[in-house]
């Protein structure tokens, strides 16, 4: 199997909440929108996020009544911005577009980075960073240093 992922599929319980969220705090534009069912974001080259109602997905993936199957607990979604000020600037369009957050900006324990955490509306946590040692050459490869 190629090392690869095309489609991360996230479960929201409130659809509305996380288009506001992305649209407007994030400035993306959908490639994909199912009002009440899903909507999908290109985010990289091949690479989709979708945003899939949590109802729809707990059917989708063999859930019961009961709730979804186990799935991931202990992650996050990074973005990389030019600046450190940057951080603080787009944590704040987050937040006022229905975001929390979670850790404020401030440097981070390792790898020389500035960062800080905010959830979405939906408890989906998104570290908004500046990595000086991140970069991704001109063929797409991500290169760290």
């Amino acid at each position: 199997m190629d090392q690869q992922v095309h489609f991360v599929t996230l479960a929201t319980p409130d659809l509305d909440a996380a288009r506001q969220f992305y649209t407007a705090g994030l400035g993306w534009t959908p490639l994909m929108d199912v009002p009440g069912e899903i909507i999908f974001f290109q985010v990289a080259p091949g690479v989709l996020l979708g945003l899939f109602d949590a109802e729809s997905f707990r059917r989708d993936t063999g859930g019961s009544a009961s709730g979804a199957p186990a799935g991931a607990h202990g992650m996050s979604l990074s973005h990389n911005v030019g600046s450190r000020e940057e951080v603080a600037l787009t944590i704040g369009r987050l937040v006022h577009a229905g975001g929390t957050v979670l850790k404020d900006p401030q440097d981070g324990e390792f790898g020389g980075i500035h960062h800080g955490l905010v959830a979405d509306p939906n408890g989906i946590i998104w570290e908004i960073a500046h990595n000086p040692g991140w970069r991704v050459d001109q063929i797409g490869n991500v290169r760290l240093a």
